[in-house]
């Protein structure tokens, strides 16, 4: 965990050093989503690139970043939200998800939900339907979950 301004966050690395645990993280993911007919699974910068591009390659899906600004090549659509200390925005390819395909987003944690309500509107945006979200952890006391719009959110671990 580190801490800047008052905002606590939670650490992955310890279970990436742990081949087991992450193998076992990795397979709940793909147990859960092998029979949901996904196309897409959406990774969000940067954590959501550790565990979005297995569970894709697992599902038979192809896998799409979304990134911060200014870091893909060629067209990109974009979407500004809100943190907790401050803003930021996500972009994706045009063209990377198409009209009509089923999506799965992925990131480590939700904490206010303000970057997968930004990862959920630019799939939207393109034509998807975002079937859920999927964590690692949850932080439930900051209630990112109702801001989800009742879009399903899967987590592993809720952290208090």
């Amino acid at each position: 965990m580190g801490l800047i301004a008052g905002i606590m966050f939670q650490d992955i690395t310890t279970l990436l050093l742990a081949p087991n645990a992450f193998k076992d993280t990795i397979d709940l993911f793909v147990e859960r989503y092998k029979n949901k007919n996904i196309s897409v699974v959406a990774g969000i910068e940067a954590r959501g690139f550790i565990f979005g591009p297995p569970i894709a390659l697992a599902i038979g899906a192809k896998f799409v970043p979304l990134r911060k600004p200014r870091k893909l090549p060629g067209e990109v659509m974009s979407e500004e939200y809100i943190l907790e200390y401050g803003s930021d925005c996500l972009e994706m390819h045009i063209g990377a998800v198409e009209q009509g395909e089923r999506a799965l987003v992925v990131d480590d944690l939700i904490a206010t939900g303000g970057t997968l309500c930004a990862a959920m509107k630019l799939l939207e945006r393109a034509g998807a339907e975002v079937v859920e979200c999927a964590c690692l952890i949850e932080l439930p006391d900051l209630k990112g979950r109702e801001r989800l719009n009742g879009k399903p959110l899967y987590v592993l671990v809720e952290s208090h």
